[in-house]
């Protein structure tokens, strides 16, 4: 309904940083004040950095660059990135269960990409898809590199941070295009679905991702990524504009065992505890 019609991308994603950032802040007035030292507000300006500002906003200029089915088959390779930055970084096995199931849920994802009614049509530019790939790196770097961060405090306190650090960081970006929006001209459905993509789709999103972030592994959480073209593609066929196949359901199935799947795969902590049992 808003972009690029009514608001740019950019745009759209400056009202997400900055009126996120608004509600974490009253929200914080609301839990227990937790102090954090200038070290951690540091790291949290950089979790900031990987996970809003370098994902957002490159990923709806390489969409601008590319074609949307290239941009989404691009978007499926996030858990794989992260299961391979997992294992450099917090040394978390790439076992074959763990594999297997991110295949499984690619393909359910990969599915729904290539039988969708509603993907737009045009060629796909290799800078574009570069430019999204590095989007995904970046969420999967921040996935994994500030996993000990986020789980050591409120995710409240988490977020407000971050999306302070966003808006400031993503203004010099949005300020020229901020400038040309007609304010007036907003209608009230306009501005209802705004309301909606800042409380719901993000405030509402990012409480709890760190929240899933303190008990999931890094690999796991990002297969949640797969969730969404099987939640557009129901929310699609409950407005009108898509129809509910059989590809959809094998896509559903796919995507749910692959989750399933990467969640029985063991961990490092299980796999040590299981080499000292056996001595």
């Amino acid at each position: 309904m808003l972009m690029p019609e009514i608001l740019h991308p950019t745009v759209l994603t400056f009202f997400r940083f900055s009126g996120a950032m608004v509600l974490f802040w009253l929200a914080s007035l609301f839990i227990k004040r937790e102090r954090v030292p200038p070290k951690d507000v540091l790291l949290l300006f950089f979790a900031s950095v990987f996970g809003l500002t370098l994902n957002q906003l490159p990923f709806f200029v390489g969409l601008s660059m590319t074609s949307s089915i290239d941009a989404s088959i691009v978007v499926t390779m996030l858990p794989i990135v992260t299961m391979i930055l997992s294992a450099i970084f917090l040394k978390e096995p790439i076992t074959q269960l763990k594999a297997i199931g991110v295949i499984v849920g690619a393909s359910g994802a990969l599915i729904i990409v290539f039988s969708s009614q509603t993907v737009a049509a045009g060629n796909g530019n290799m800078l574009g898809n570069i430019i999204v790939f590095l989007a995904v790196v970046s969420f999967a770097l921040y996935l994994t590199l500030f996993k000990n961060l986020i789980i050591k405090y409120h995710p409240v306190t988490v977020m407000k941070w971050m999306f302070l650090f966003a808006t400031i960081t993503g203004l010099p970006f949005s300020y020229s295009l901020l400038e040309e929006v007609s304010f007036a001209a907003l209608t009230n459905s306009t501005w209802y679905a705004i309301a909606y993509v800042i409380v719901l789709a993000t405030f509402l999103s990012y409480i709890l991702v760190p929240i899933g972030q303190k008990a999931v592994r890094p690999t796991t959480l990002s297969m949640y990524n797969y969730v969404q073209p099987i939640m557009a593609s129901l929310v699609a066929v409950l407005v009108g504009i898509d129809k509910f196949g059989y590809q959809q359901a094998l896509a559903a199935v796919l995507v749910f065992s692959g989750v399933y799947i990467v969640t029985q795969s063991k961990s490092r902590a299980q796999l040590e505890a299981e080499k000292q049992a056996g001595k």
